[in-house]
């Protein structure tokens, strides 16, 4: 493990590269958004007449995104929130009215990280499925319906929640086979079904299978606005009409109804033009670059099978992982370390690699290769 001094080293360089126009940064959805670039592009936005301003997240900017993600969804109507946390809650509350059990995934970012939100404010009970995996099937969502109706009081499912890709999961995404079952069966059982789609653009890159079709199996799906385009927070929430209307209401009684939501909703609008382009750019720029990195010895980077944007850094042992990516640091390029909940590292594909050439890259992991390897062998070698 690198020593304390190195660590702080380590971070140091992040940090410089993160405000770098020219640093490949295998982290997150999108381009860092530093100070100085969410300045410039306020600029360019306030000069070009485009920012217009809201009344509590009522209006202007917010209005038109929503409009627009609308229509990019396929759904009839959307709403702009402060946070997917607060965008999911407020779905699955609505859709489950007095019904009060709702089965999503034991992975999901709403059962592991919102802190019990859905029962300690909306009084919904969850049923957490799939332990430790990406999704369920559709025989045990089916288990868990009958469950729900025949006991000796009925407690009836209110909502289904799914999420793709699944955070907790590598970015792995539900198959189609599956979202397909799943959903149909709901559909055939009245139970409203609620698509935690965050990351739904990375899912779609991935699979080839167009944004609209995978919001038509559902009736109401969530997208985050900040994760890949360039806005500081937020997120759309869109459904059926008649679903949305009124929600603002709602939203402003959780505490986000907030004043000048317009920034956010305008750099959020100015990051999606394009973005697919430039993002499926990038996914097929990753996967012929990765396969060459591929063939240097002892380095592979792994593809999921139900994978999206997130890929396995796999080194064998002569190569010391903490020296590597190290090394990478010098040459512009960040790699997260490995974390508690996925031990070996992540990188995430973002428009970010198309900052440096595939040759640049190549070089600079050879290069990391060699040089984590030598000095793994030195240690060894003066230990002996």
């Amino acid at each position: 493990m690198n020593t304390t001094t190195e660590i702080l080293d380590s971070a140091a360089k992040r940090a410089r590269l993160m405000s770098s126009p020219n640093s490949v940064v295998f982290s997150g959805d999108g381009e860092p958004q530093t100070p100085r670039a969410i300045i410039e592009r306020l600029t360019a936005l306030h000069e070009g007449g485009e920012l217009h301003p809201d009344i509590y997240s009522l209006g202007g900017n917010v209005e038109s995104f929503e409009h627009h993600m609308a229509d990019e969804l396929g759904k009839e109507a959307a709403i702009w929130m402060p946070t997917g946390t607060l965008a999911n809650h407020l779905a699955l509350r609505r859709h489950s009215r007095t019904k009060a059990r709702v089965v999503l995934q034991e992975q999901s970012h709403i059962y592991q990280d919102a802190g019990d939100a859905l029962t300690r404010l909306s009084g919904l009970s969850t049923i957490p499925l799939a332990a430790g995996k990406p999704y369920f099937t559709a025989e045990e969502l089916q288990k868990a319906i009958v469950l729900s109706v025949t006991g000796r009081v009925l407690n009836s499912i209110g909502a289904v929640s799914i999420e793709s890709p699944v955070r907790r999961q590598a970015g792995q995404v539900v198959p189609w086979g599956e979202l397909d079952s799943v959903t149909k069966l709901c559909r055939e059982a009245g139970i409203p079904v609620h698509l935690d789609g965050a990351r739904l653009y990375m899912m779609s890159a991935a699979t080839g299978i167009a944004i609209k079709k995978y919001t038509e199996l559902f009736d109401s799906v969530y997208v985050s606005t900040w994760k890949y385009f360039g806005s500081p927070f937020g997120a759309i929430l869109a459904g059926p009409r008649e679903f949305i209307e009124g929600m603002y209401h709602d939203r402003r009684m959780f505490g986000g109804g907030l004043p000048s939501a317009y920034i956010a909703t305008a750099l959020a609008m100015n990051g999606q033009d394009g973005f697919i382009e430039r993002f499926d750019e990038s996914l097929a720029k990753a996967k012929t670059l990765f396969a060459l990195i591929n063939e240097l010895p002892g380095v592979k980077i792994g593809q999921f099978e139900h994978g999206s944007n997130v890929f396995e850094l796999q080194l064998d042992p002569p190569i010391d992982t903490d020296r590597f990516i190290d090394s990478l640091l010098d040459s512009g390029i960040s790699i997260p370390w490995p974390s508690v909940e996925w031990p070996i590292p992540l990188m995430h594909v973002n428009s970010s690699i198309l900052r440096q050439s595939d040759n640049e890259i190549l070089e600079a992991f050879t290069t990391a290769s060699s040089i984590s390897r030598s000095l793994l062998e030195v240690t060894k070698t003066l230990r002996e």
